[in-house]
């Protein structure tokens, strides 16, 4: 069992804040300032070049995402580290498409994250190879899993509303249908046990600043499963995706196994960061993460409901259907979030009514669920979100 109290103390919290927002932007665990401090001075400083040698900063993407891939059930070895999600998207997609030459058609659903659509739509332009991306409801992603499917990408959890996808049973229809998957964990990986490998899924992506607080702009990572590893084409033959980058060949021979998903240079000071916060999710037991996440949902979908009728839940009301966030609909979202954070409760807001709240038993427990659920309790009841202060949309929802 994970003592979760022991974890919160090893986050720092601003006071007076209860931060339900980990599902965006994970908080500062107390370690990461000297972590990335004694990066820069004991090792960029003193080290200069030589430190991707010795402080092994070449090594740290694979070795990271093996402590990733434990999170998410991957197999040793298959996990690695680097980029921005959308390029981690843009590869894991081309790939998959290069294993169904003969097909043509991407489905997807209205609750992925739009940026996985956009990369998806920039790659078939560039392709030029008659690709279709079908955009479907959530609910009937089943229903077009057929003979004409090449690729079955989806966000295990949708973002807005934390509605959670069957991994297994929608991977079984995929390739028993002839298709390949690319799943995207950006609101799994860190908020619930995930199994890629005995789901068998063929490649899956996903970030590190959201539950697994690696801090603003921390890497991304992607997974290969071993049948495909040796044999996927890297759409984006980067430097270090190289079989021997040092050679400086002319011509690109992409790298062994997963190592041939590198592109660029390794972000070591993100990184550093990273690497102080794994050494908490190392310690970590998944499954009473999940059931612990699971008691803090529940509670937090009771208060609320039971103090702010005006709320409609848009999250699914059974646990096992939803991720680790609560979502509630209301025409003036916006404003009502604005009033929430300005009392403490920090959440945020989706477009266009939706008011969302992350829950990271690590740094949350029950005394927090009810302190937010009185605040929002005030903000409703109260009609605290008609201050026109609140009513300011900033760049940042």
């Amino acid at each position: 069992m994970t003592d979760f109290a022991a974890t919160k103390a090893l986050f720092h919290l601003p006071d007076g804040m209860i931060y339900l927002d980990g599902n965006s932007l994970g908080p500062l665990p107390k370690t990461t300032a000297a972590r990335v401090a004694q990066t820069v001075t004991d090792e960029w400083g003193e080290m200069v070049i030589t430190g991707w040698n010795r402080a092994g900063w070449m090594a740290q993407p694979s070795a990271l995402g093996d402590r990733i891939g434990r999170l998410i059930g991957a197999e040793p070895g298959h996990v690695v580290l680097g980029d921005t999600l959308s390029i981690k998207v843009y590869q894991a997609l081309a790939a998959a498409l290069d294993l169904v030459p003969d097909r043509k058609v991407i489905v997807t659903d209205s609750g992925n994250f739009p940026s996985d659509i956009y990369m998806a739509e920039g790659l078939i332009k560039s392709l030029g190879r008659g690709h279709e991306l079908r955009v479907v409801a959530p609910e009937e992603v089943a229903d077009h899993i057929d003979s004409d499917l090449a690729v079955l990408m989806l966000t295990q959890v949708d973002y807005r509303t934390g509605r959670l996808h069957d991994m297994a049973a929608l991977t079984q229809a995929a390739h028993a249908a002839g298709a390949v998957t690319v799943w995207d964990l950006a609101h799994t990986a860190g908020a619930m046990a995930v199994d890629v490998a005995g789901c068998h899924a063929d490649f899956a992506v996903g970030c590190t600043y959201k539950y697994l607080n690696g801090g603003p702009g921390a890497p991304a990572f992607i997974y290969v499963a071993p049948r495909h590893v040796d044999s996927c084409q890297p759409a984006l033959s980067g430097w270090l995706g190289h079989a021997a980058p040092f050679a400086f060949d002319l011509d690109y021979r992409p790298g062994a196994g997963i190592e041939r998903m590198r592109v660029g240079t390794p972000p070591v000071l993100q990184m550093a960061a990273l690497d102080a916060a794994m050494d908490i999710w190392d310690t970590v037991d998944m499954a009473a993460l999940r059931r612990a996440s699971i008691a803090l949902t529940e509670r937090f979908i009771a208060g609320v409901e039971a103090a702010c009728p005006v709320l409609t839940l848009a999250s699914p009301r059974d646990p096992a259907r939803r991720g680790s966030q609560v979502s509630f609909r209301f025409a003036d979202g916006y404003a009502a979030m604005q009033a929430c954070i300005a009392r403490g409760v920090v959440g945020d807001f989706r477009a266009p009514d939706i008011m969302r709240f992350g829950f990271t038993p690590l740094f949350i427990d029950a005394g927090d669920v009810d302190r937010a659920v009185a605040v929002i309790a005030d903000v409703m009841q109260n009609r605290l979100w008609d201050d026109p202060a609140h009513q300011q949309r900033a760049a940042v929802t």
